[in-house]
């Protein structure tokens, strides 16, 4: 029911997926050691929001009969000089993700798999909300940087945040 390129690529997404899952649990740990907790439980909601991108993958190569390939996850880096560096990262790899959904995206018309098409276009539009709310952040610590209250003032609004919710 689906092509082999089209599988190909959807099982490359969920491994994208679960590495960004990863990676923001890594920088979560990481903001948990410097007791920024706040910013900490957002990367862990971000990274709990991930695995369940991967998961929805995951069901509609099930749905459609295709073989599931897990590929390997690499351990993340997560070595920052500030929480700017950090969250810059965390920008950049929410671009990457956006750049291979559109990929996919293109393949699901490309291919004619209809089925694909509504789930991928929900990752089309997710991705917009990504990028927006790792953006916002760029930019509030941009502003921040010199002002240790407007940090701890966004620590806490961060902190806020619960499982699937975006920061706007």
């Amino acid at each position: 029911m689906i092509s082999q390129k089209l599988e190909h690529a959807v099982n490359d997404q969920i491994q994208l997926e679960l590495q960004a899952s990863y990676l923001y649990l890594a920088m979560s740990a990481l903001c948990e050691a410097r007791y920024f907790r706040g910013f900490a439980r957002w990367l862990r909601a971000q990274s709990r929001e991930e695995y369940g991108h991967a998961m929805k993958l995951f069901d509609l190569m099930g749905e459609l009969g295709a073989p599931i390939d897990l590929k390997a996850i690499s351990a993340p880096a997560v070595q920052f000089d500030s929480l700017r560096a950090l969250f810059q990262e965390v920008y950049a790899h929410e671009k990457k993700v956006t750049a291979s959904i559109h990929h996919l995206y293109a393949l699901a018309l490309e291919q004619k798999d209809y089925p694909a098409q509504p789930l991928l276009q929900w990752f089309v539009t997710e991705q917009v909300e990504e990028e927006n709310a790792a953006a916002e952040i760029c930019h509030k610590l941009d502003w921040l940087e010199d002002h240790p209250m407007g940090l701890f003032a966004l620590d806490r609004e961060l902190g806020g945040r619960s499982a699937g919710e975006v920061s706007h």
